[in-house]
């Protein structure tokens, strides 16, 4: 059983450590926070180990969750890795694209395993739908948040868009050619409002739309590809297929049909929603990743991954910066 420990117990850390405690991957060896005061009331409620540095815990363990603000990503990634220890590190993994680029050097010079949190790989909609996304032409995604100050210290486009960002990236399996942006800062130094357009080398286009502005919560893909549409509800746990399949004999009275013409002739619509298997995905993730270091394979979200998230999310940032700007 793999020891493992995380660094930051804030909203997010202390859902890593009940899913932690929970799985039977993992020993908790306990837990690190700068916030002293706050930490220790935490240890002893609930009755775990608080290390006194981050040093400590990285020696106690085989795997070091790092679930901080992405500021300190980078500096706890790679104190771990020349510990030698396995990393998780929640997303984006750093920063910037260079200090994403050392955690990987690191990673690959120690021989150990780094897996980024991008959760909504794991989200059981997006499994569910998974299977049916062969070639996607067009995708449009919105993820709309309602205001929290937790996550300003980076743009949006790097607290949500990169969650779409990477899940576009897998689903595509393109090289990207072209990116369009802009994006607008209302209440916060960086933008909190942002909209982008990424044109792929195959031809594909996805349209990324996210806020942290918005009066409800919003959480949608929709994919488009030959003959099919594929919707997925990342928030709502959702999703539903509609299939354009060639009809065969005489239409069922009953079926939906569509006549394309005498070219490509009638076809028979299916609308399908795929049975959706409720799991706990930061629990799944990680276990996952414990499952990659007992069987030596890549882990579902590379170091890697995550690096490619990255490098697109600045470029996204990079061309916001160039654009005319309504608000600042």
């Amino acid at each position: 059983m793999l020891k493992i420990g995380v660094i930051g117990a804030g909203h997010l850390g202390k859902i890593h450590i009940k899913c932690i405690r929970e799985s039977e991957h993992f020993h908790f060896e306990g837990f690190f926070d700068t916030d002293t005061p706050v930490a220790e009331a935490f240890a002893r409620q609930e009755s775990i180990r608080l290390f006194e540095s981050a040093e400590a815990l990285i020696e106690a363990c085989d795997v070091v969750d790092i679930v901080t603000p992405t500021l300190s990503h980078h500096y706890y990634a790679c104190k771990a890795l020349r510990m030698s220890r396995h990393v998780f590190i929640e997303k984006p993994l750093a920063t910037t694209v260079e200090e994403a680029r050392q955690i990987m050097f690191l990673a690959e010079e120690a021989g150990k395993k780094v897996q980024v949190g991008h959760v909504e790989r794991f989200n059981p909609a997006f499994v569910a739908a998974q299977p049916y996304l062969k070639n996607p032409m067009f995708v449009e995604t919105h993820r709309l948040a309602q205001f929290n100050p937790r996550g300003t210290d980076v743009s949006v486009v790097l607290d949500l868009m990169i969650h779409d960002i990477d899940i576009v990236l897998k689903s595509v399996g393109s090289a990207v050619r072209k990116i369009s942006a802009s994006g607008v800062s209302v209440v916060s130094d960086t933008p909190d409002i942002a909209n982008a357009r990424i044109e792929f080398d195959n031809g594909c286009v996805a349209n990324l739309t996210s806020s942290r502005l918005s009066m409800k919560n919003m959480r949608k893909t929709r994919f488009f590809q030959r003959d099919a549409y594929i919707s997925v509800d990342f928030l709502e746990k959702e999703a539903e297929i509609i299939r354009l399949e060639p009809l065969q004999g005489e239409a069922d009275p009953l079926a939906l049909t569509i006549d394309l013409g005498p070219e490509k002739g009638k076809k028979e619509i299916f609308l399908e929603k795929p049975e959706i298997v409720p799991i706990n995905a930061i629990k799944t993730e990680l276990e996952s990743f414990a499952d990659a270091i007992a069987k030596n394979r890549q882990p579902v979200v590379s170091a890697s991954d995550g690096l490619q998230a990255m490098d697109v999310a600045y470029r996204i940032i990079e061309k916001m910066s160039n654009a005319p700007h309504l608000l600042s």
